[in-house]
């Protein structure tokens, strides 16, 4: 029964990684696609406005 107790452990693994795995899948897109979206470009827009004003240049 030496076999049953090391081979529980890595099934375990595996088969969480698998539910893992599909959730990321099914995550994907779907109807808050486009509004997760939208959020991430906002924040490099508001990044890369950060970045162009920042300290050392001067405005005006």
């Amino acid at each position: 029964m030496d076999y049953v107790s090391a081979l529980v452990p890595p099934i375990v693994m595996a088969v969480l990684f698998i539910g893992v795995i599909r959730v990321i899948v099914k995550t994907q897109g779907g109807a808050n696609k486009a509004k997760e979206d939208a959020a991430v470009d906002a924040a490099l827009a508001r990044t890369e406005a950060a970045r162009q004003a920042g300290p050392g240049r001067s405005e005006g």
